[in-house]
């Protein structure tokens, strides 16, 4: 490989902020592929790119272990050395400025931007003061995002947010976080974090509308989201995370109605308004979103203040979920086989994606491409050669097309991709 395909595929040039300013620019919302323990992987990014996906997430990185062992930096991290990189930002696992500025410096030549997590539930992570721990840390998350774009800043990086669009060497720093039971404290978090509107500290922000303790089974928060987009989205880019599961039934309609009328942040329930149960029993101020709209109704970043859409479980069980598929079509299927040949991951991983595309998925379409029998005849097979001749099988069966996983790119069933790609776009 010659030394301008080289930096073209590992060293990216492509600013977030830009993609983001693309995406506005044609009124559409930004597609994002959340981070996912285990499962957001290169096989996986690559696919959920060929079907619109705009920006990929890696899995949480912990920094501690990523900026001491090199194993840790080989197996968190794996990019692309053949075709598009798609554009990728690093998720980590912090609760130091300094580990933190560390990890950061080190993935930067290699991806378009970094993020730090404050929203994971999970106890062992709020046990070392990281993920949703970090929600009631307020300016140690600011020092965290402060010092990290200082370390950024001398190392050479462009790191000055939307004056930087243009930079080939720009790198966006970002937060994932979720809400407090009572709002304020978030928008606290929020203030501090951002710091000056002129002048911020970060590029773009995640909202997962749930407390650290709502179960993912229970619909977010529409009404606490609606307030935080009307608050901040004028400030900076938002995306999303949580029940993005269709693009045709999207939790949006509380953004909406903040247009006709703007309801009063309270912290003691109020029998008149459709609090969540949970809500009224602490006397909080979240609101629970209807979870289906009607499909008359157009989101977009004009008439909701929100930037993008991030998605985790509807993105795992359908790849194709951003290319307008209800269900995952057997042509995801084939692309993720062909990527994870390519860029090889553990059995047990590749069986629990191909479990989850070709089961009932997320969204309101529960077509399953393989019955609970094959899935579970799936899931017991113990070598890669058994998975594909299983899958070989299965298409051929299940679609009456010869010659089972398209080997190659194009070949099979043809995609649904009504868009040019934002980053496309933004490149030019």
């Amino acid at each position: 490989m010659d030394n301008g395909v080289w930096d073209d595929v590992l060293y990216p040039d492509l600013h977030p902020l830009k993609i983001f300013d693309a995406a506005r620019r044609q009124d559409r919302f930004l597609y994002v592929s959340a981070p996912m323990v285990r499962y957001s992987k290169l096989a996986f990014r690559r696919t959920v790119y060929e079907y619109g996906t705009d920006i990929c997430f890696t899995p949480m990185i912990l920094s501690k272990e990523f900026n001491r062992s090199h194993f840790a930096r080989d197996s968190d991290l794996t990019l692309s050395t053949q075709g598009p990189q798609p554009p990728t930002i690093v998720q980590f696992g912090a609760n130091s400025p300094t580990e933190l500025t560390r990890s950061s410096s080190l993935v930067a030549p290699y991806v378009n931007g970094v993020d730090l997590n404050c929203g994971c539930p999970q106890s062992w992570a709020c046990a070392e003061t990281m993920g949703a721990a970090l929600m009631g840390r307020r300016e140690l998350v600011r020092d965290m995002v402060v010092e990290t774009r200082e370390r950024l800043a001398r190392d050479g990086w462009a790191v000055d947010k939307e004056k930087d669009m243009e930079n080939p060497k720009g790198r966006s720093i970002s937060v994932k976080i979720r809400v407090h039971t009572d709002l304020r404290r978030t928008m606290d978090f929020i203030d501090t974090v951002i710091g000056h509107p002129q002048d911020r500290h970060i590029d773009f922000l995640t909202i997962h509308p749930r407390t650290r303790t709502t179960p993912s089974s229970a619909p977010i928060f529409g009404e606490s989201l609606a307030i935080l987009v009307e608050k901040y989205g004028d400030t900076l880019p938002i995306l999303l995370s949580g029940d993005v599961f269709s693009l045709a039934s999207l939790p949006l309609s509380p953004l909406l109605s903040r247009n006709a009328a703007s309801p009063t942040i309270t912290t003691s329930a109020d029998p008149s308004r459709d609090l969540n149960p949970a809500s009224q029993e602490n006397g909080s101020a979240l609101y629970q979103s209807p979870q289906t709209t009607s499909p008359s109704i157009h989101f977009k970043p004009s008439t909701t203040k929100l930037a993008g859409l991030m998605s985790a479980r509807g993105i795992l069980a359908n790849p194709a979920l951003y290319a307008g598929h209800e269900s995952c079509p057997w042509s995801a299927v084939e692309s993720f086989l062909r990527h994870a040949a390519r860029a090889p991951l553990h059995l047990k991983l590749i069986v629990h994606h191909l479990n989850d595309m070709c089961g009932p998925g997320m969204g309101p379409d529960k077509h399953s491409l393989l019955s609970k029998a094959e899935r579970i005849q799936l899931n017991s097979l113990t070598n890669m050669v058994d998975v594909i001749d299983f899958m070989d099988d299965m298409i051929e069966r299940k679609t009456g097309r010869v010659g089972g996983v398209a080997r190659a790119e194009g070949e099979g069933v043809e995609r649904l991709v009504s868009r040019t790609p934002v980053d496309e776009e933004a490149s030019r």
